[in-house]
C-alpha cells in the first residue's frame, strides 16, 4: 500500500477486528444525533482530497462553494429554503476519456433546491472552477426528495405536539420520548385534497419498551399524522382502529431478548493476508489484478463505479463507462389503511447516499480492510462525513477451476474476488450492496436485504395480505424493484444489444431423438422495454461490431438475468402509474445526460413516470450505439416467521459475464495456491 494511500483524509487500512461490539460502542451507534445512519458534520478545517479527476466525488469545499453561490445569487439560505441534493455534473465521456493525470479538471456542480415559502423547486448548474452560477431552472408543481434533517424534524416536533401528546395519552402511552414518528411519502393521487399543493409527510407512529429497545416492535396501529414538512405544521391526525399492543417478541438486541443466551461452538474464523493487500488505491483509482475501476459517490445513487476495464497488458479494454442504481421501488401489497399509501421510492424520494451507514462496528467486512470515507452535505449545504462508507477487501471464493487427469494429476485453482461495498439503511430496512469482481472477468452484483418487517396488530381474522409472524401481528407482502443503470462501454464502443436465447429443435430426420439445440440471436434495433423469457434461458449480449476476437466473433458481455420479480399490479393503478419501469425486466436506451432517473427527476407524489416510458417512446435507434441498459430486478417478499423480529439475509442479484470478450478462458494464467 502506497504512502499516498496510507495518508490519504478519505482511506484508511486496518486488519478487521474480532466481532465484538462493546455497550458503549452500541449506545453511540444508536444515538440519534446528528442522524441514524452515522452521518457526522465536516469541521472546515479538516484535510479535503484533492481533485485529480474529473469523475472525483465532490469534496467538503466544493460542497461549501455550491451552498455558497446559491446563496449569493439567488438567496438560498435557511430558514426559506433548503437543499435537496449536490451532485457532480459529470463531464462528456470524450472530456473524461482525454483526460491525463496532471491536467486541469473543471468542475460543474448540479443542485436541486426548493423554497419553503413557495414551495417551487429548482435547478441549478454551478461553475465551481470559474465560481459563477450557469443556469437555474424553475420546476413548479414537482418536490424534491425528503432530507434527513426534515425526518428528524418531524420526529422531533410530532412526538412535543399537544395534539400528538394527547392522543397517545388516550392510548395509555404517557411518555412521548419512547415514540418514533416515521415519516413517509405520498404519491400525488394519493395526497388529501384537503392539503394538495402542500409538501406533506405522512406518519406511523411506533413505540419502544425503553429508550434504546427496537421502535419497530410495537406499531400504534390505527394512528397516522399529515404533516406538512416545510413549516412541520400538523395538519390531520387519523385515528381509527385501535387493537392495542399485543404481547409479542420483537427483540433482536441481546441486552432485551428474554433468556438470551449465545449459541456455543462457534469457533474464532481469521481472515489474514501477512504480505498485505494485492490492490491499489490512487485517489479514488482502484487497481486488483487485471481490474480497474474509479470509485464515485452521490447523495441519490450512494456508490457509483466509473470507468470499469479490463488490463490485457497492452492497455486497458473498456467494459462499462458507469454502473450504480438508479431506482429502488417497495409498494407494500396490502389495501389496508395502515398500508395503502405505503409505496417507497428509496433513491428518488429519500437517497441511497444519505442513507449509507458507516462499516465501524461489527462484522460487515471481514479481513484485510481498505475503508473509503464519503462526504456529502445536509438540507442547508453543509458538508457532513460518512466515515468508512465503502469497504474494499479481497475474498477466496472457492474453486476457479479444476481437472483431473488420470496420467497428469489435478490442476485446481481457487477463485478469488475484489469486493467493493456499501451499506444503507432506509428506515427499518437495511440494503448491503456488493460488486465483486473476478479473476475469469465476471462482474457480479449482490444485494442483501436485511432489517426488520414493517408489522400491524390486529383484532380477529388476520387480514389475508401477509403473514402473521407473531401473537395477532402480521407483516404485509411486499416487493423491492431494485433498476440497475449500466452504462457499457464494450471496447470503447459502439456497441448493439443481442437477445440470446435457445430454441429446441422439432424432431426429424436430423434430429431423431430430440436433443438438438440451437442459439438463436437477434439485435434490438429500437429502444424500449424487454422481457425475461425463463423457458428460452435468454440473455442479453452487449457486443462491439466492429472488435472481433481471435475466432472472428464480436467482443461481448452478456447480461445474465436472475431475480426477476413480476409486477402482479393492473396498468391502471397509482403504483404503475408511478413506476412503470417495473413492467419490464430490462430497457435498453441510447445514452443520454440527461437522462438519469428512471421514473423521472422528481417521484416525490409523483402521478406519473416521466422517466424511461417516456424516454423510449421516441422511438431512437440501439445500433451501433452508446447503449445504456436499465435491469430491473429485487425481492418478492412473502414474509416468513422467521423474518421476525430481524431478517436473516434475503440475498438477489445478477452478473455481467465476459461471451467472447477474451480469446479463451482469461483465468489460465492464475498462479497454483501454496
Amino acid at each position: 500500500m502506497s504512502a499516498d494511500l496510507q495518508g490519504s483524509a478519505h482511506v484508511r487500512h486496518v486488519a478487521a477486528p474480532p466481532c465484538v461490539v462493546t455497550a458503549q460502542d452500541a449506545a453511540a451507534f444508536r444515538a440519534p444525533t446528528p442522524s441514524a445512519t452515522g452521518l457526522r458534520p465536516r469541521p472546515p478545517d479538516q484535510q479535503t482530497p484533492r481533485v485529480t479527476h474529473p469523475l472525483d466525488p465532490l469534496t467538503a469545499d466544493e460542497f461549501r462553494q455550491a451552498a455558497a453561490l446559491l446563496r449569493r445569487e439567488k438567496g438560498v439560505a435557511r430558514p426559506g429554503w433548503r437543499i435537496a441534493g449536490v451532485m457532480l455534473r459529470e463531464p462528456a465521456k470524450d472530456v473524461v476519456r482525454a483526460h491525463r493525470p496532471g491536467d486541469a479538471v473543471d468542475r460543474v456542480a448540479r443542485a436541486v433546491v426548493w423554497s419553503t415559502t413557495t414551495g417551487t423547486a429548482h435547478i441549478a448548474h454551478l461553475d465551481l472552477t470559474g465560481d459563477a452560477l450557469l443556469s437555474w431552472e424553475d420546476h413548479p408543481g414537482h418536490q424534491p426528495n425528503v432530507t434527513i434533517d426534515e425526518w428528524h424534524e418531524c420526529d422531533e416536533a410530532m412526538r412535543v405536539h399537544p395534539e400528538v401528546v394527547a392522543v397517545l395519552a388516550e392510548r395509555g402511552i404517557t411518555d412521548p420520548s419512547l415514540t418514533l414518528i416515521d415519516v413517509w411519502t405520498y404519491a400525488g393521487t394519493r395526497v388529501p385534497d384537503a392539503h394538495r399543493g402542500r409538501r406533506v409527510g405522512w406518519c406511523d407512529v411506533w413505540l419502544r419498551d425503553s429508550a434504546t429497545s427496537n421502535p419497530y416492535a410495537h406499531q400504534v396501529a390505527g394512528l397516522k399524522l399529515i404533516v406538512d414538512l416545510n413549516t412541520m405544521e400538523l395538519l390531520e391526525v387519523q385515528d381509527t382502529a385501535r387493537p392495542g399492543f399485543p404481547p409479542v417478541q420483537g427483540e433482536y438486541d441481546p441486552e432485551f431478548v428474554p433468556d438470551h443466551r449465545p449459541r456455543e461452538g462457534r469457533k474464532p474464523l481469521r481472515i489474514s493476508q501477512p504480505e498485505g493487500v494485492s490492490f491499489t488505491l490512487d485517489g479514488y483509482e482502484l487497481a486488483w489484478q487485471n481490474w480497474r475501476l474509479r470509485l464515485g459517490f452521490t447523495h441519490r445513487e450512494g456508490l457509483v463505479l466509473h470507468q470499469v476495464g479490463w488490463d490485457d497488458g497492452t492497455g486497458v479494454r473498456p467494459i462499462a463507462h458507469r454502473l450504480s442504481f438508479a431506482e429502488m421501488v417497495v409498494p407494500y401489497r396490502d389495501p389496508t389503511p395502515q398500508h395503502a399509501d405505503r409505496t417507497a421510492f428509496d433513491v428518488g424520494e429519500w437517497g441511497l447516499g444519505f442513507m449509507t451507514t458507516s462499516l465501524e462496528l461489527g462484522c460487515d467486512c471481514l479481513g484485510e480492510i481498505t475503508y473509503v470515507d464519503a462526504v456529502l452535505h445536509d438540507s442547508a449545504g453543509e458538508p457532513v462525513e460518512i466515515p468508512n462508507a465503502i469497504c474494499l477487501h479481497e475474498e477466496d471464493d472457492g474453486v476457479l477451476w479444476k481437472h483431473v487427469d488420470g496420467r497428469a494429476g489435478a490442476q485446481v485453482r481457487r477463485r478469488r474476488r475484489m469486493v467493493v461495498s456499501t451499506h444503507v439503511t432506509v428506515a427499518n430496512y437495511e440494503y448491503l450492496t456488493y460488486w465483486r469482481f473476478y479473476e475469469d472477468g465476471t462482474i457480479e452484483c449482490e444485494v442483501r436485504a436485511t432489517g426488520i418487517m414493517v408489522t400491524t396488530p390486529f383484532e380477529g381474522d388476520a387480514p389475508p395480505y401477509g403473514t402473521v409472524v407473531d401473537a395477532r401481528t402480521y407483516a404485509p407482502i411486499h416487493q423491492h424493484f431494485l433498476v440497475a443503470r449500466l452504462d457499457l462501454d464494450i471496447d470503447g464502443g459502439p456497441n448493439t444489444v443481442v437477445q440470446s436465447q435457445t430454441a429446441q429443435l422439432p424432431m426429424g430426420p436430423d434430429n431423431p431423438d430430440g436433443l438438438a439445440l440451437v442459439q438463436r440471436e437477434e439485435p434490438l434495433t429500437v429502444e424500449g422495454g424487454f422481457d425475461q423469457d425463463w423457458a428460452s434461458q435468454r440473455v442479453w449480449k452487449v457486443v462491439n461490431p466492429r472488435r472481433r476476437n481471435a475466432h472472428g466473433r464480436p467482443t461481448a458481455y452478456k447480461l445474465v438475468p436472475s431475480a426477476t420479480v413480476p409486477a402482479m399490479v393492473d396498468e391502471r393503478s397509482t403504483l404503475f402509474q408511478r413506476a412503470r419501469v417495473i413492467g419490464h425486466q430490462l430497457w435498453v436506451t441510447p445514452f443520454d445526460a440527461e437522462q438519469r432517473w428512471p421514473c423521472g427527476e422528481f417521484v416525490n407524489q409523483s402521478e406519473r413516470d416521466t422517466g424511461l416510458p417516456v424516454w423510449t417512446a421516441a422511438g431512437r435507434s440501439i445500433v451501433e450505439a452508446d447503449v445504456v441498459l436499465w435491469y430491473v430486478f429485487g425481492i418478492h417478499h412473502v414474509p416468513r416467521v422467521e423474518d421476525w423480529p430481524v431478517m436473516p439475509v434475503d440475498v438477489v442479484g445478477f452478473r455481467l459475464t465476459a461471451a467472447g470478450f477474451f480469446d479463451a478462458n482469461p483465468a489460465l494464467d492464475v498462479a497454483p495456491g501454496t
